[in-house]
């Protein structure tokens, strides 16, 4: 995806969705293949959440960019921006808040984290943030 495929509209920088809205509208721009405004929808949660939140969004807002350089052909920046965003996730896996699937999108980016550094070919699927 180059850079200048992401479209002409832009995530509001005073964007303030409740957690439940945002999920579902990061989800959306996922599925949609922009990952960047889903990272831009989290962040705007990230920047504005309970304190003991804020690593979870954080960790949110790094997966969907790590899949934008991914799909941008930066593999290397795109494993290490995936893997510091699953360290952030991980600690929620035993009891995420809003439905957050922390176990599941912590094995989708250590997976493709592990499939990026080894040089093999990748799913650039978009994850599911929350569990069905």
């Amino acid at each position: 995806m180059p850079r200048n495929a992401e479209g002409a509209f832009r995530v509001p920088d005073d964007l303030d969705l409740p957690p439940a809205q945002a999920l579902a509208e990061a989800q959306r721009l996922f599925d949609e293949g922009y990952p960047f405004h889903a990272h831009e929808v989290l962040e705007a949660v990230w920047k504005s959440c309970p304190q003991a939140e804020r690593d979870l969004w954080q960790g949110l807002a790094q997966l969907a960019v790590g899949l934008t350089h991914v799909l941008r052909g930066n593999r290397l920046g795109g494993a290490r921006l995936l893997r510091r965003g699953s360290a952030r996730v991980r600690p929620y896996a035993g009891d995420p808040p809003y439905g957050v699937d922390a176990a599941g999108l912590v094995a989708w980016a250590d997976n493709l984290a592990d499939r990026l550094d080894a040089d093999l070919n990748v799913d650039t699927a978009p994850p599911r943030l929350t569990r069905a």
